[in-house]
């Protein structure tokens, strides 16, 4: 076994030599995957642009009624044409989503704590693979607590929904949890990214850090950055402009979508910079422009 005290290391990223893909297919490492799985891919990610604006609204499985959630059947229906995917749990989707909708289906399929607890890092698999096929699912998302008390549980979880997932050529989205005690630094994101992606995720939520661009060439699937905490609305789109640019493949907001005074015009503005190229401050000066309509 590795020493992981004599490792070295890594210091050359290649960050000028673009990922060697085996195709022409518009996700990153899913080349070699069968046609249901680029099927359910490129529901979330657009086959134009190579990248997806997921909304999330799964907070409430273990936050309850958060603050812009209270009423999903009222939140969803203002967002949902301007976002690629929608990131939700079984209960959200099945009451308060309508069937007829076109957009990319992120389930999240792990549970077993709540905000009352002091360690958030016990989950377990709690949707099985057939209501995620009831579902018909795009993608299962699966946290996982690396550095944690739960870590060994939760990477198990990861494995034994990629395993049960592929079956069905289901992808899996690996979410790096980050909690009150965890890291937020490159180190620690290269490390999670790649340990998930390594363990067979086919997409890997995280966070935005400072060499951002490092994180991203060493993992072999797209990365899809989180919105985290609620932020202005020109500081949200900076998050996102400046993920997009350090190579992340698309942003998840949540908070910032769903507690922002306009979140329809968010949403518009967060999609202009993933899809169209927009800078923050062009997304900015359109998102001022668009709420005069309200």
């Amino acid at each position: 076994m590795a020493d992981i005290n004599d490792m070295k290391v890594a210091k050359d990223y290649f960050l000028d030599v673009p990922f060697k893909s085996q195709g022409n297919f518009h996700v990153k490492g899913a080349e070699n995957l069968g046609w249901g799985m680029k099927k359910r891919l490129s529901n979330i990610f657009n086959p134009e642009s190579g990248n997806t604006v997921m909304f999330a609204f799964d907070h409430g499985y273990f936050m309850g009624s958060v603050s812009g959630l209270e009423r999903l059947d009222i939140i969803v229906p203002k967002v949902v044409d301007y976002v690629d995917a929608l990131m939700a749990t079984r209960g959200a989707l099945r009451t308060c989503v309508l069937p007829s909708n076109k957009k990319g289906t992120v389930l999240r399929v792990t549970s077993g704590s709540s905000v009352l607890d002091d360690d958030l890092s016990r989950e377990v698999v709690a949707v099985d693979i057939d209501d995620s096929i009831r579902m018909d699912a795009d993608c299962l998302a699966v946290q996982v607590f690396i550095g944690s008390e739960g870590q060994k549980e939760s990477l198990e979880n990861l494995s034994n929904v990629v395993n049960k997932a592929l079956k069905f050529d289901i992808p899996v989205m690996g979410v790096v949890a980050v909690g009150k005690d965890m890291e937020r630094t490159p180190k620690y994101f290269k490390l999670a990214t790649r340990i998930l992606a390594e363990l067979g995720a086919n997409i890997i939520k995280t966070y935005y850090c400072e060499n951002l661009e490092e994180v991203v060439a060493a993992c072999p699937v797209p990365i899809v950055i989180a919105g985290g905490k609620k932020l202005p609305e020109n500081e949200a789109l900076t998050l996102a402009y400046k993920s997009i640019k350090a190579g992340a493949k698309g942003v998840d907001m949540g908070r910032n979508i769903f507690q922002s005074l306009y979140p329809a015009a968010m949403a518009k503005a967060v999609s202009l910079i993933v899809h169209k190229g927009y800078t923050d401050d062009e997304a900015y000066k359109f998102y001022l422009e668009e709420i005069k309509k309200y």
